[in-house]
């Protein structure tokens, strides 16, 4: 009888903290393991057990390190114990992780995936087959992506982790040089194959967002920071769902026809966004508040003669510009 039918569905995530503390030769404990997955000792020494007398994992404790270690050092719980959608959730993810392909994370989470769910059966092919059916099944198309270069990526971590302010050299769309940045970094965003770094610009004063690809000769600084209630970006700007822009939030009011609105319609686009039917039957009306305006102006112009902005003024005054503009190179 398969050994997964007897483990309560909850205790999983739980049994593989236990195998990959254990594992990495850290000697841990129940106490450690208890204090580490917020649950009780006496829950660990049940897994433990069980994973020792119903999966046959060689665990023992030692008395010198004081914790529990696998006799076997190459030990490690297989995927089969996981249920079946469990497994089949994490590979499709793998699927996903292509969106990040050009990042230092790429990697690591690929291997660590890879591990998860492994081939039940390694010596049998077909059903090797079978069990990974979705990696050619399930398929995220490539985007324009910036490679992102591992030791500026580790600079960052290392700055959210521990809150350390951040000096680079940065080049943002309209400089032709590049100016020296004291930052406090809040988080990490990405959108559409890029990242960027969200924080206190200590020259501006004010929050700003910096892509990583413009960012160059990055260093940490020995001075922390002290993290704000109101750091993170979705807090201040979830209005909207059109990517890493900050600014002055607007009402805006955009027209569609016909032959766009169902496209539009079963989209959601911001939180506060409203659709109506436009007065002469023709399109429809879009309404919704963001702080995201050049974005939305590429929006609108991205669906060429099918929209066409109403409010605020400064998007129409805009939009007509580009129109004019794109007219002369007729």
């Amino acid at each position: 009888m398969d050994n997964r039918k007897n483990l309560p569905r909850i205790a999983l995530p739980r049994i593989y903290y236990i195998d990959r503390q254990i594992a990495e030769g850290k000697y841990p404990n129940a106490q450690q393991l208890a204090q580490g997955y917020e649950t009780s000792p006496s829950t660990i020494h049940r897994d433990i057990d069980y994973m020792r007398y119903s999966l046959n994992a060689p665990i023992e404790y030692d008395a010198l390190h004081r914790g529990f270690y696998y006799t076997e050092k190459t030990f490690r719980l297989p995927a089969r114990y996981a249920a079946a959608n469990d497994m089949l959730a994490l590979g499709m993810a793998k699927s996903l992780l292509r969106l990040y392909q050009d990042t230092p994370l790429y990697e690591s989470a690929k291997r660590l995936l890879d591990e998860i769910t492994a081939p039940l059966s390694q010596n049998d092919p077909v059903n090797s087959e079978k069990e990974h059916w979705y990696e050619k099944r399930l398929v995220v198309p490539p985007v324009a992506s910036a490679p992102v270069k591992p030791e500026l990526w580790q600079i960052i971590i290392d700055g959210l982790r521990d809150n350390q302010v951040i000096t680079f050299e940065y080049r943002g769309m309209d400089d032709k040089n590049y100016k020296t940045r004291l930052v406090r970094p809040y988080q990490l965003l990405f959108q559409e194959g890029m990242w960027y770094l969200y924080g206190y610009s200590e020259e501006r004063k004010a929050v700003r967002t910096f892509s990583l690809s413009r960012i160059e000769n990055a260093a940490l600084t020995n001075e922390t920071f002290t993290l704000p209630p109101d750091y993170d970006f979705f807090g201040k700007h979830d209005g909207s769902y059109f990517g890493v822009y900050l600014g002055k939030e607007y009402s805006f009011k955009i027209w569609f026809s016909d032959d766009s609105s169902r496209y539009i319609e079963e989209r959601r686009w911001a939180s506060n966004q409203k659709i109506e039917k436009a007065q002469d039957s023709n399109g429809i009306i879009m309404s919704f508040n963001s702080a995201q305006f050049n974005k939305v102006l590429w929006w609108v112009l991205s669906y060429g003669v099918t929209a066409k902005p109403l409010e605020p003024s400064l998007l129409v005054e805009k939009w007509k510009w580009h129109i004019q503009e794109l007219g002369k190179q007729i």
